[in-house]
């Protein structure tokens, strides 16, 4: 039996503080300040490695059996080094260059994916429904060929009413709510929770479109916990 196209597969926000713009006094620069947190250029958020190191610990075997694996929002390599670390061969790609090896190239301009499985800490804006109408989903889930993504997403983001329509076409297959907060800043965990968002053709294919939730502790797959969960997650 061929495998289904994955043409077919495939944040939500509350009210926000205002961005204060900050005048450094020394150098001049500029800085946003949003919620008492500085905000990087380009809403650039680094990736932590525990949010990655126990997706691989639970979904690495399923990600060894693409072969190859892309990040297209690299950044500056955070989650690239540990997907290699983890052995897989990795493609990475960004708008912007942050030093990491990265091909700079849109994420738009790709008419088909470099690798079959997607992994990444997706563009804030482009996903959720109020400003980006999930424009970077959408893009993403109509690449032929593309049979895994897996994005780290806020928590909350499939509550926006307008994404009502698109959950229910393109329902994941699974979510991992991770169980502890994450510091994208280095200023302190904000007041929200996380999860990993997996689009797989394999489970649309055996499942239909019964999405799976599973929650996700600290681990670390080098040192081998929680490997046995691998083959369930897969299926």
């Amino acid at each position: 039996m061929s495998a289904p196209s994955a043409r077919g597969l495939f944040r939500a926000t509350g009210k926000t503080p205002r961005p204060v713009a900050i005048r450094d006094l020394i150098t001049g620069e500029i800085r946003k300040v949003e919620g008492g947190l500085e905000r990087e250029k380009d809403d650039f958020n680094r990736t932590p490695p525990e949010p990655t190191r126990a997706f691989l610990a639970t979904e690495g075997g399923r990600l060894r059996s693409f072969g190859k694996v892309w990040e297209p929002a690299a950044g500056d390599g955070a989650m690239v080094r540990e997907l290699v670390a983890a052995g897989l061969d990795v493609v990475a790609s960004d708008l912007i260059d942050r030093g990491c090896g990265a091909e700079i190239r849109s994420f738009y301009d790709y008419a088909t994916p470099p690798a079959p499985a997607i992994v990444t800490n997706p563009p804030f804006q482009d996903c959720g429904w109020g400003n980006g109408k999930a424009r970077w989903l959408r893009h993403a889930l109509a690449m032929p060929d593309l049979r895994y993504m897996a994005l780290l997403l806020n928590w909350s983001w499939p509550g926006a009413g307008g994404l009502g329509p698109f959950w229910a076409e393109h329902p994941p297959a699974r979510v991992y709510l991770m169980r502890w907060k994450i510091d994208f800043t280095g200023q302190g965990a904000p007041p929200a929770l996380h999860a990993w968002f997996v689009w797989d053709a394999a489970h649309r294919a055996r499942h239909g479109g019964e999405t799976v939730l599973r929650m996700l502790d600290r681990a670390d797959a080098r040192q081998g916990e929680m490997f046995g969960d691998e083959r369930e997650a897969a299926e």
